[in-house]
């Protein structure tokens, strides 16, 4: 049995025609049914549906074989322990800064509202910037706009929220897309299984490649 985590919403519709075409389709749907572990048309292979940021746990710990996770994740994660060998190519966007329209901040002491919050930290003291870093677990376009903070670390598709709240995009941190990500235990006791799997799901991201 190979065990594929993914989380519900954007990666997981993006993901479902890359997985059809490696002959993996679920036999019931997560936004109708309440089932947490889905069965596919493959006896060997079943999904679980789990938050975004705890695919890259499930899968270091062997509760998942694979799993398909945001490269922002991963970062924020640490999940060097995990092989990552394929970039899906889907639900991308950028991490960047972000702040009040035309308002400048201190170049060397900022205080920074986000959920990224390692990512944010390595990102400031790179650059010699000494950041206070507040967690948050949503509405990041609030935080400049209460004063809560002067700056914002969040994912940018189009946008339209910020422009909407009054706020700016400001400097690329890292785009983004989702990886396949593969326990390093599960990689060598279910070898050839897996690499089926990455090879299908590599075929399917570039088929002139496969051809």
């Amino acid at each position: 049995m190979l065990t594929i985590a993914v989380s519900k919403g954007r990666i997981y519709k993006e993901a479902l025609p890359l997985l059809a075409q490696a002959g993996i389709e679920p036999t019931c749907d997560p936004d109708t049914s309440r089932k947490l572990i889905l069965p596919t048309c493959r006896d060997d292979v079943r999904l679980l549906i789990i938050r975004a940021t705890d695919v890259p746990t499930y899968v270091e710990y062997g509760a998942a074989d694979v799993g398909i996770a945001g490269k922002d994740v991963l970062v924020e994660h640490g999940a060097g322990s995990l092989y990552e060998p394929l970039d899906l190519g889907i639900a991308r966007c950028r991490m960047m800064t972000a702040g009040k329209v035309g308002e400048t901040w201190d170049a060397r002491r900022i205080r920074v509202a986000t959920k990224y919050v390692n990512t944010a930290k390595r990102y400031f003291a790179d650059r010699g910037i000494q950041a206070e870093v507040i967690k948050l677990y949503g509405s990041m376009e609030l935080a400049p706009l209460v004063g809560l903070a002067e700056c914002i670390v969040d994912l940018v598709d189009t946008g339209n929220t910020l422009r909407a709240n009054g706020l700016e995009p400001r400097d690329l941190i890292m785009d983004i897309s989702s990886r396949l990500v593969v326990n390093k235990a599960a990689m060598k006791m279910k070898h050839a299984p897996l690499k089926q799997l990455i090879r299908d799901l590599e075929a399917a991201v570039n088929p002139e490649v496969a051809t």
